[in-house]
């Protein structure tokens, strides 16, 4: 067999980049599931029920390998989905402006409601906000774009390591008891009824902007922007000619990014509650792109080799808003008053295994009904949002 019959398809790479997303999708759910069973997360406190070594390390391998890195990913795709929307718009002959602010005012309103209903940390009204300043940066100069995205991570990385600077300057004590009163006051709301779980959401919200202007938006925008870029060169379809890019991405990964993400899950986990967990999480987010190019990288060398694998994922990555919902819908009734009120009773390792559980049922749902269905639930509504019209919603029957 030849080399040139070795090479996949354009096709194929189309179906890569739509594994790469239910690959996103399945890091994000290892986060979110921790936030959902336990109170305490975020708060700078261990949790007190589970503080055993085998908490301990689980919670550091979901630190090392997925916080802060596949929001990144998915933050990436983000981007470069953007272009293939404005050679939609193009190929329909109608303006893509009008198209895009229906789409980000759709994406809001989805967000907005998953916020309030299911999930504080929702990640989509940041999106559609973001998507706005990709809209004004659309025609931005490649290289300037990058080092734009470069300047956005290094800043916030280094506004936080400042931020620790100070701390160290002025220490305060950390007031443990009140940050666990604080947690406890959560799970009792999360408990309680549905009233009370809204009830909470409205009051995070009130706070978890801060986080988001200071930390996830800078760096989401960031990839964004080199989503932006990738998506002009067609990367994921010219993948031959970066291949040297993919070689350095995995280098920089394994050097930079891993240690990085080592120093930064040791501090949050080990540390939590001290000075060194600020300067754990600059580090942190200075190197998590370049962990997250890594995983880029490796996953089309895995996609590549092994065939089976993007088949499997890409469904759920076809209609990853909807698996982004259903995630938090899941996990709502297991851990919320909404059903079982888990919150405080699963431990990290059993939270993960959920997540596992629940990712793979997603997989087989999502190639079930991709195959009879030209969009997923939301991924329908949305387009129609777009287009301002209704779209197809069953795939045309197969030829005899």
């Amino acid at each position: 067999m030849s080399t040139l019959a070795l090479k996949p398809t354009r096709q194929e790479r189309i179906v890569n980049v739509d594994a790469l997303r239910g690959f996103a999708l399945f890091g994000i759910l290892v986060v979110n599931i921790t936030a959902f069973s336990s109170p305490f997360y975020g708060l700078g406190v261990a949790d007190p029920a589970f503080s055993a070594p085998l908490d301990k390390m689980v919670q550091f391998v979901i630190a090392l390998l997925f916080e802060t890195k596949f929001y990144l990913l998915f933050s990436f795709l983000f981007g470069y989905s953007f272009t293939l929307q404005m050679q939609s718009a193009e190929r329909a002959g109608e303006a893509f402006v009008p198209r895009l602010l229906r789409r980000q005012a759709g994406l809001w309103a989805i967000g907005l409601l998953h916020a309030i209903l299911l999930f504080h940390g929702d990640i989509l009204t940041t999106y559609a906000v973001l998507g706005m300043v990709l809209l004004v940066l659309r025609d931005i100069e490649e290289r300037t774009a990058l080092r734009l995205a470069f300047w956005l991570v290094a800043v916030t990385a280094l506004a936080w390591a400042a931020l620790s600077t100070l701390a160290a300057l002025d220490p305060v004590a950390i007031d443990l008891a009140s940050a666990r009163a604080e947690g406890e006051a959560a799970m009792a709301a999360y408990r309680g009824s549905p009233s009370t779980v809204v009830g909470q959401h409205l009051q995070e919200l009130g706070t978890v902007w801060v986080v988001i202007g200071l930390m996830q938006g800078p760096c989401a925008l960031a990839m964004f922007l080199v989503g932006l870029v990738a998506g002009k060169r067609e990367l994921f379809v010219r993948l031959d000619d970066y291949r040297p890019l993919m070689r350095r991405l995995l280098v920089a990964g394994l050097l930079v990014g891993l240690p990085g993400a080592a120093a930064y899950a040791f501090c949050s986990i080990y540390l939590v509650g001290t000075f060194w967990e600020l300067p754990g999480l600059a580090i942190g987010l200075a190197t998590a792109p370049l962990l997250t190019g890594a995983y880029v990288a490796l996953a089309m060398l895995v996609f590549e080799r092994f065939k089976a694998v993007p088949r499997l994922l890409a469904p759920a990555g076809r209609m990853a808003l909807s698996n982004y919902l259903l995630q938090s819908l899941v996990c709502s009734v297991l851990f919320y008053a909404y059903g079982f009120r888990l919150m405080g009773e699963v431990s990290p390792l059993g939270g993960a295994a959920v997540a596992v559980a629940l990712f793979g049922c997603q997989l087989v749902l999502s190639r079930w009904w991709m195959g009879r269905f030209a969009y997923g639930p939301l991924e329908w509504l949305l387009r129609a949002i777009t287009i301002a019209a209704w779209p197809r919603w069953r795939k045309p029957a197969m030829a005899s």
